[in-house]
């Protein structure tokens, strides 16, 4: 049985309301009804096998939010999940065919690259499984034929940091981009200049090596006084540019996309200004419970028309109080 192929788009309105539904649906299973130990006890036995896979980098702190999500999900549905990344997207392409090769049920799987996955994911439907994506890809979901995406609009995203640069009136920005080719990344630095009045700049660094991160910074920050906001693209790579500015004694502010439990100490300490928060345990969560749902019961969260997006949310000083308690437990 093939995934359905993609009809005339709905309204983004629409995911955000499937999505409300989904959460609210999971909060009602959790009173301990009769009725909720039921569907407990038909999850749990559900027998569905799911391969989440993902172009992160080993060790990456944000892709280990992702995969708790979608543990999380996994447990509650009686999913056997297994997890795979690879950077490289010909190692990426490769992990999804094994995972075609093992027939498993749904794969959720990021299109960073997504030149790279349009043959995975045909051959995935081909064979009768269903395929949804996350985080990466919003602009290739549909025309890949996947059946929901799961993430926010980077470009959205990338705008609206640009306007709260203007509100905190800076005037130089480097966005910093640390894995070249990345869709997603170049987005949201495109989006940032694009509303931003101030001059924007890219300036493409080695993620894999965090001290090259922060030595290309800190040297850039050196050549060019009149930079006065440093905006990253990860909450490990804000903390490094923290450094950078101390290192190359800069005045410039660091602002981030992305969080974690370390960068909400360091925006409670007013280290970096603010982050924007996409919801990356979310994102894990949603795409292997939208399996689920989709093999037992037919559903497709925004109709499989309209992304469900997870972000964006600014996250400051003002309102870190209100997300410190989740990252403290690693689920933001």
């Amino acid at each position: 049985m093939k995934t359905p192929p993609p009809s005339p788009s709905f309204t983004r309105v629409a995911a955000l309301t499937a999505a409300a539904c989904l959460l609210l649906a999971g909060c009602s299973a959790v009173g301990g009804t009769d009725d909720a130990s039921e569907a407990d006890t038909a999850a749990n036995a559900s027998g569905l096998k799911v391969a989440l896979i993902t172009h992160g980098g080993e060790g990456d702190a944000f892709w280990e939010l992702v995969h708790k999500g979608a543990q999380a999900a996994a447990a509650k549905d009686g999913i056997d999940l297994t997890f795979a990344s690879d950077s490289d997207p010909a190692g990426q392409a490769g992990l999804m065919r094994d995972a075609i090769s093992r027939k498993v049920d749904g794969i959720a799987v990021t299109l960073a690259k997504p030149t790279a996955m349009t043959g995975p994911v045909a051959e995935a439907r081909a064979a009768g499984i269903p395929v949804v994506g996350l985080n990466s890809g919003i602009d290739d979901w549909q025309s890949a034929g996947l059946v929901g995406y799961f993430g926010q609009d980077e470009s959205v995203a990338g705008r609206a940091v640009g306007d709260k640069l203007d509100d905190l009136r800076a005037k130089h920005a480097l966005c910093v981009i640390h894995e070249r080719g990345n869709v997603a990344l170049e987005a949201r630095c495109a989006g940032v200049k694009k509303s931003f009045g101030g001059e924007t700049e890219n300036l493409y660094v080695d993620g894999t090596d965090m001290d090259a991160v922060t030595a290309s910074v800190a040297t850039r920050l050196r050549q060019d006084p009149s930079i006065d906001e440093v905006v990253m693209n990860g909450a490990q790579f804000a903390l490094a540019a923290v450094k950078s500015a101390d290192e190359a004694r800069s005045k410039a502010h660091v602002a981030t996309f992305d969080l974690n439990k370390d960068l909400v100490k360091a925006v409670q300490a007013g280290d970096v200004q603010f982050a924007v928060d996409q919801q990356p345990y979310l994102q894990g969560y949603l795409a292997v419970d939208s399996l689920w749902l989709y093999r037992t019961n037919g559903n497709t969260l925004g109709g499989g028309e309209a992304p469900v997006l997870t972000g964006p949310a600014f996250v400051t000083r003002a309102n870190i109080a209100s997300v410190a308690e989740f990252a403290a437990n690693g689920t933001r």
